[in-house]
């Protein structure tokens, strides 16, 4: 019987990795804090619903710009050097987002702010990729890698229930300005946190091409990355309706949760009961938001928000790694990460552009899509990966 079998090395913890994957949750953070507060922040300057889904969706679509040439890059130069350049470049994008808010009461020309999103997503996509793809896995050994991409990623995970809690609040004590400060800040702690590791020096393979798609999107994946597009475009849409900082508080809670039932509940379970799982109780958060008005309904759906997509999250992330071939690890990486933020961008899409943030279709909108990811994965992504995978 195919089980779960997510390794776990005690040595892998050491001072490097908790300075890598300190910096990926403070990164991430940087980006997720802005999500929830943008809308918010364009509401009260009038703009239209196609203006706040241009602004945000310009982000995600900006991350597949330089993937192409992340392999040529940090093969080319220093890995850390690419990773810091990108990272400096990201500052400087957020900081002009700043700047320009700072300079007028409310940012009359948008188009200017979707260009600065765009290039903001740019530069953000590649430190991701960087540091995911690259500078994590070159610094542990072979046999602590799997356990390293899934430690990382759950640090990832926390940013998204962490990064609007710290976004939200700050908004509503202070303003729009302090968010995109507290971005700033958390770019550069994250910045200096990849600084105080050294990395080796290695020579570059000498048939390099400027384009390719090694470790950005991995070839034959494509079912499971839809799979997990629909999965997170559900994510999408509740971040797009949930202004509370109590919730993603909550969510956290039922990440908590998830790692626990990952080490008693799924240790030794059947390979499709994780996925399954996560996907039900997803769907019953759901459907208490659509059906129940009790104030205990608060509480609940989002830990099993949380629950669900913790344990989706690593299930689906091991699966990357399965399908991937010899030295396509970070190719993986890089392909799980674009395929969750596809999907949180077509979640924040369908939400401010098609349903104009009415709860109830939104949340009708959730729940059709969980049932086609359900379906799907049953139906057929679970017999397609065995038959796919490489490990």
């Amino acid at each position: 019987m195919d089980t779960q079998n997510i390794p776990i090395h005690v040595r892998l913890w050491n001072k490097r990795f908790w300075a890598l994957a300190l910096a990926n949750l403070l990164l991430v953070m940087s980006s997720y804090m802005l999500i929830p507060v943008i809308p918010l922040r364009m509401m009260n300057d009038s703009s239209s619903w196609w203006q706040i889904t241009a602004v945000l969706c310009s982000f995600f679509l900006g991350m597949y710009l330089l993937g192409g040439c992340s392999a040529y890059w940090v093969q080319q130069y220093r890995r850390k050097s690419v990773f810091v350049v990108s990272t400096l470049l990201l500052l400087a994008v957020t900081m002009s987002i700043y700047y320009l808010y700072k300079m007028q009461d409310g940012l009359t020309n948008y188009l200017l702010l979707i260009l600065l999103r765009f290039i903001q997503g740019i530069f953000y996509g590649l430190s991701q990729m960087v540091l995911l793809g690259t500078l994590i896995i070159d610094t542990v050994e072979a046999v602590h890698r799997t356990e390293a991409n899934h430690a990382a990623t759950w640090f990832g995970r926390f940013s998204i229930s962490l990064g609007p809690l710290l976004g939200l609040v700050v908004y509503h004590h202070f303003d729009f300005n302090t968010v995109l400060l507290l971005s700033c800040v958390c770019v550069i702690l994250s910045l200096l946190l990849v600084e105080l590791v050294r990395f080796p020096f290695r020579l570059p393979n000498e048939d390099l091409n400027h384009l390719s798609l090694d470790r950005f999107l991995l070839k034959g994946s494509h079912w499971l990355f839809l799979n997990i597009v629909l999965v997170t475009s559900i994510l999408g849409a509740l971040l797009s309706i949930e202004h509370n900082p109590l919730f993603y508080s909550l969510i956290m809670l039922g990440f908590l949760v998830a790692l626990l039932a990952e080490r008693f509940a799924f240790a030794d379970a059947d390979l499709r009961s994780e996925a399954v799982t996560g996907l039900l109780v997803i769907g019953m958060s759901v459907l208490l938001m659509l059906t129940r008005r009790q104030a205990s309904v608060g509480y609940i759906s989002p830990i099993l928000i949380g629950l669900g997509y913790g344990v989706l999250g690593s299930r689906f992330l091991l699966f990357f790694i399965k399908l991937s071939g010899h030295c396509q690890r970070g190719t993986s990486q890089n392909t799980f990460l674009l395929a969750w933020e596809t999907g949180v961008g077509i979640g924040l899409a369908v939400s401010f552009g098609l349903f104009h943030g009415e709860h109830s279709y939104i949340l009708w909108f959730c729940l059709f899509a969980l049932c086609v990811s359900l379906i799907f994965y049953i139906g057929f992504v679970h017999s397609w990966y065995i038959k796919h995978k490489n490990r």
